[in-house]
């Protein structure tokens, strides 16, 4: 029995966290639409770095020009107001990305800006209102730490295609039963970073032998080979452009953030296969969590953890990356009542864009904490929900 005592004594650290929460989540979505309403219209598009890219690409297939010309590129990037400090910049999603972005290059630069931020933020506003339908629409506002979340933030501003991949994943959970189809063409969204579902999509091919789940097959399959056979027609040269232009960019070289990454770079900078270790030895511990699961197999239970390993190690990855953890450090909000808990996670968000705002390029090692720390957080979470104790409150899960 808790007494009167230990209520009043309780009570402020409650609204504490609630205030917190709250603050950090208005700060990060304040700060982002005043990004995302300003820069289009202003007399540079820099800002959105990704996004110039993937407009210079669509301007090359618009004029059936070489997407991975380095000269064309190049001049178009820099008339768009790309810093040429960041050198060159080329569309790294596999060709059979090449015709999502092609209508960019029937606007112009602003408008499209415009456009495509609205689609990264609608594909953000979408996958978090899925969520919360799939963990029963809990009366509380613990969803507004997804729409809130730093890298999410970031990859809006910048213009980044990981929510599209968001979507493509939760879309997936929520129709795999219904629309067994309409799931399996849904991951052609996850396609655009295949690299970031490796253990993910390992566990997938070997439940679907299992189950017989050949729709979601199917329509993972039709997709693709839609988007390869448009690739092709656009542009019948890309996928051995595309070859030639990851060869010759040394990106074995570039220094990315993530522990992968750093790891090679410390202990064997010329071992790229060491990047590839990290998803093998993912993909044998995800087969083997998966195998004892497998005959009540549930991907709404199960399917998050897949992805946060997944990104974990991945062989690369940004920080915006990290949006991909939004499901997953859902999941585990929807079931804790720890008030600490719950701020930390909104400050360690609001952390990643105030970097952002001080200067600190996402290249910088001060990223290099967040997917591992995401991970981290989700274990304490998952691990402290079995033991809380916290009475019903506005933003504890009911």
């Amino acid at each position: 029995m808790v007494s009167s005592k230990d209520l009043s004594d309780s009570k402020p650290h409650v609204d504490f966290a609630d205030f917190a929460i709250a603050t950090v989540c208005a700060l990060a979505l304040a700060f982002t639409v005043m990004f995302l309403c300003v820069v289009p219209f202003s007399g540079s598009i820099a800002g959105s770095r990704d996004f110039v890219v993937y407009w210079a690409t669509a301007q090359q297939l618009i004029h059936h020009a070489n997407p991975y010309d380095p000269a064309a590129m190049g001049q178009i990037e820099r008339a768009a107001g790309l810093y040429s400090g960041y050198g060159i910049l080329y569309m790294r999603n596999p060709p059979w990305a090449l015709p999502f972005v092609l209508p960019l290059g029937l606007l112009g630069l602003r408008f499209a800006a415009l456009v495509w931020s609205l689609g990264i933020v609608a594909c953000l506003v979408v996958s978090v209102h899925l969520l919360r339908k799939m963990n029963g629409n809990p009366p509380n506002q613990i969803h507004w730490l997804g729409l809130s979340f730093g890298p999410a933030m970031i990859c809006a501003m910048m213009g980044q295609t990981t929510l599209f991949s968001l979507l493509g994943y939760v879309l997936f959970l929520y129709l795999h039963r219904s629309r067994p189809f309409l799931a399996g063409a849904s991951l052609w969204l996850c396609a655009l970073k295949p690299h970031l579902f490796l253990p993910f999509g390992v566990v997938l091919l070997v439940w679907i032998v299992l189950s017989r789940s050949y729709r979601i097959l199917a329509g993972a399959v039709v997709t693709m080979a839609t988007s390869c056979a448009l690739a092709w027609i656009i542009d019948p040269s890309a996928w051995s452009e595309y070859s030639r232009m990851m060869n010759a960019a040394g990106f074995g070289k570039e220094y990315i953030p993530c522990l992968v990454v750093v790891t090679r770079l410390h202990f064997s900078p010329q071992s790229i296969w060491l990047q590839y270790l990290a998803p093998i030895l993912g993909s044998v511990w995800a087969l083997a969590w998966f195998w004892p699961r497998r005959h009540a197999w549930d991907w709404e239970k199960y399917g998050n953890l897949l992805v946060l390993v997944s990104l974990v190690a991945a062989p690369y990855s940004w920080v915006y990356d990290g949006g991909l953890a939004i499901p997953a450090l859902l999941q585990a909000a929807y079931s804790n009542r720890s008030r600490i808990l719950l701020t930390l996670l909104a400050i360690a968000s609001l952390m990643i864009e105030v970097e952002l705002v001080a200067g600190v390029k996402v290249t910088s090692a001060l990223y290099l904490w967040t997917v591992p720390g995401w991970f981290l957080w989700y274990l304490l979470a998952r691990a402290s929900a079995k033991y809380s104790r916290s009475p019903d409150s506005s933003l504890a899960a009911t």
